[in-house]
């Protein structure tokens, strides 16, 4: 890995003998009301491997647009410092990284805290020699220097914090399939190169007020490979049990009603989709953990309850991976034969309910006569239990067939989907020859429709319409993508047209549904004229057209199209998704 000029320096500055190198952070000083800035994150990367040289490397995989160096270390009682040495020994891999919204910054602290406790062997001695721990403290990097008071003004702590985006203006839990930041593709970069097994995502979320101090998720638990889930499931419900019996009351789902504002309305869990990373991990066969403290807890609550869930990953992972990445090599094998197999691309939450006994406060709900709505207020001062409905059988909503071999990318669009395969270390191979009239499955919308607003700097586009079989010509430079690999379910996600986060969902290939020649007015007259004397059947259709719908008969642009969609100029390509299907490999 790269290092930083500035990394160089610090690592070179350190004594290499007599005083022990500092490993505590301003944060642990001020007594868990401060956070440093990234200059400190620096210096301990470097501090800890100076520490720790036989345990702890420092490195750099990363570089964020305004020119900071990203940093992890790796950590392993043996010295297992490469991804390669990792797989030798048949080690797993647990990343956690915090600051993903730099504003949510419990991560950085408690899992250096964690991980010092660690090496002084205070807590979990033989955690780090069953697995090797990559440890992000920041990933958005650029995002945590923006540095002030109040960026997270329903937050109780720290003093200051960073910013929830990039300097880009990207929210990374937005970004996993699409992969548009430049820190995102580090990380993927990392993450292909290390496949962890476990991959936690610390966070601080919004809501209520209410007792409860942190949720932990995971996914595969409702989605994803089924027999995975069961892993899924064991490392959730271990993680669960040892954070409770340090203190915590922590839940299952995310703790947001499901009428925003409204405790009555309850709760409702549910399935991300793949641009989150409990969503993404998933279809790569691998577990996610989101931890999420409760941003009304202040910040040495949420540190605490943040470490302990670090250590308590770790420990899971160090008494069960083993078994965990048996689990997970099978969901590989079974991803070798997902092709024309069905392939769920969303999930929903059913409004089966039970009633649950969740820990808040006394409320009420009153008109306010400043935004004119109705308010909750809470009584800190007044513990309530409230008895309210809990939304969570979650199940497969829309579903696909698998191609029997995979997709099709003619080679005009070769270049832009061959980088978003790179990204995700997806499998593909360029066709070496032209194919003249290959056997694939067309994609032709009846009806698209783009978003009214720009989101994460895309014009999402969403279609309508089905595969049908239409050999096509393929010239050479086509990619082939098989789903006969490990990534098979996120290949899948990828390049279904109508899944939530696939290629075409993020704008990809907006142009293939922009009409982009029309004929003048007065010449789709002449057309549509000579058309219908042509044609006695077309000219009755029309008829009938302007007879029986009122919004075709006042619309003059929909009565000529009417014609020019059966004129030789009509562009056949329009609405025409430019991946196929196939159940032949090529």
């Amino acid at each position: 890995m790269i290092r930083s000029a500035l990394l160089a320096a610090l690592m070179a500055a350190i004594p290499l003998s007599h005083a022990a190198p500092d490993l505590v952070t301003m944060s642990e000083r001020s007594g868990f009301t401060a956070t440093g800035r990234y200059d400190e994150v620096v210096r301990l990367c470097a501090a800890f491997q100076q520490a720790y040289p036989k345990q702890v490397k420092c490195f750099q995989f990363g570089t964020t647009p305004e020119g900071r160096p990203m940093l992890a270390l790796a950590a392993n009682a043996d010295g297992v410092f490469t991804a390669d040495a990792a797989n030798k020994r048949g080690l797993p891999v647990t990343l956690i990284q915090g600051g993903i919204h730099a504003g949510e910054i419990d991560g950085k602290d408690a899992g250096f805290l964690a991980l010092r406790e660690m090496l002084e062997k205070k807590l979990a001695p033989d955690a780090l020699g069953r697995q090797v721990l990559l440890f992000v403290p920041v990933f958005n990097v650029d995002g945590h220097e923006r540095f002030a008071k109040w960026n997270r003004p329903n937050q109780r702590g720290p003093v200051e914090m960073g910013w929830r985006t990039t300097a880009q203006n990207f929210n990374l839990n937005r970004d996993y399939v699409k992969a548009d930041a430049p820190e995102m593709q580090a990380m993927l970069a990392l993450v292909n190169a290390w496949d962890p097994l476990t991959y936690v995502d610390l966070h601080v979320t919004d809501g209520a007020m209410f007792q409860h101090d942190v949720s932990i998720q995971v996914e595969p638990v409702y989605s994803g490979d089924p027999e995975f889930r069961k892993a899924g499931l064991a490392l959730r419900t271990g993680v669960i049990e040892d954070i409770t019996k340090e203190g915590s009351a922590p839940q299952s789902y995310y703790m947001s009603f499901k009428e925003t504002d409204d405790p009555a309305s309850g709760f409702v869990d549910s399935v991300s989709d793949p641009r989150f990373s409990t969503g993404y991990f998933q279809l790569r066969n691998r577990m996610a953990m989101l931890v999420e403290t409760h941003s009304w807890k202040d910040y040495p609550t949420r540190v605490r309850v943040t470490h302990n869930a670090f250590v308590s990953v770790l420990q899971q992972v160090a008494r069960h991976g083993k078994e965990w990445q048996q689990a997970a090599r099978e969901a590989d094998a079974r991803a070798l034969r997902i092709g024309g197999q069905p392939v769920a691309l969303t999930y929903r939450t059913t409004d089966r309910t039970t009633m649950v006994d969740f820990q808040g406060y006394a409320y009420t709900r009153t008109m306010s006569d400043v935004s004119g709505m109705l308010m909750t207020r809470y009584d800190e001062s007044k513990p309530q239990v409230w008895h309210v409905p809990l939304r969570d059988e979650v199940v497969e909503d829309l579903r696909v067939n698998a191609p029997r071999a995979g997709y099709v990318v003619p080679a005009a669009f070769a270049q832009a989907v061959a980088a978003k395969l790179d990204q995700h270390g997806i499998a593909y191979r360029k066709l070496d020859k032209a194919v003249a009239a290959a056997p694939v499955e067309t994609f032709r919308a009846d009806k698209a429709t783009f978003a009214n607003v720009s989101f994460e700097s895309h014009q999402r586009l969403k279609v309508e319409g089905s595969w049908k079989q239409e050999p096509r010509a393929l010239g050479k430079g086509a990619l082939f993508v098989p789903v006969a690999q490990p990534k098979a379910r996120l290949v899948v996600a990828m390049f279904e047209p109508q899944a939530p986060d696939s290629l075409l969902a993020w704008g990809l290939f907006n142009n293939a549904f922009e009409r982009k020649e029309y004929m003048e007015e007065y010449v789709a007259e002449d057309v549509a004229r000579a058309q219908m004397a042509q044609d006695p059947a077309l000219a009755a259709a029309f008829r009938q057209r302007v007879e029986t719908d009122a919004a075709f008969a006042k619309n003059p642009h929909a009565r000529l199209e009417f014609f020019a969609r059966r004129h030789a100029s009509w562009d056949e390509r329009l609405n025409l998704y430019p991946v196929m299907r196939t159940d032949t490999a090529l």
